[in-house]
């Protein structure tokens, strides 16, 4: 669900709820924040590729640096990941039960 090589290159390029994540040869991916799910503490960003051929959903541990700062890391946990996404699958097929094609099982 996560790929380890892409990072979000800063949270400059986090603009109106899209993503730029950039790869280890400097390919840059766009990803809009389909949802925020919170456990426990913590913040969890769920991320769509804008791209229709990648349908790789990532998500990511929000961490508040600062007042101005958010920076989104990796989340090791597997068991975690299948979680958020399967409440995050349910959260976004309820908002709109027309488009349940956002989310596909990529595992």
């Amino acid at each position: 669900m996560t790929d380890n090589n892409m990072i979000p290159e800063n949270m400059d390029e986090m603009i109106d709820d899209v993503v730029v994540m950039t790869d280890d040869e400097g390919n840059e991916y766009l990803y809009d924040i389909a949802c925020r799910i919170t456990r426990d503490e913590d913040e969890y960003v769920v991320l769509v590729p804008q791209d229709e051929e990648d349908d790789e959903v990532v998500i990511l541990k929000s961490v508040i640096v600062d007042d101005e700062t958010e920076e989104l890391v990796d989340v090791e946990d597997e068991e975690l990941l299948v979680s958020i996404f399967e409440e995050a699958k349910a959260l976004l097929i309820d908002e709109d039960e027309d488009d349940d094609a956002q989310f596909t099982d990529a595992e």
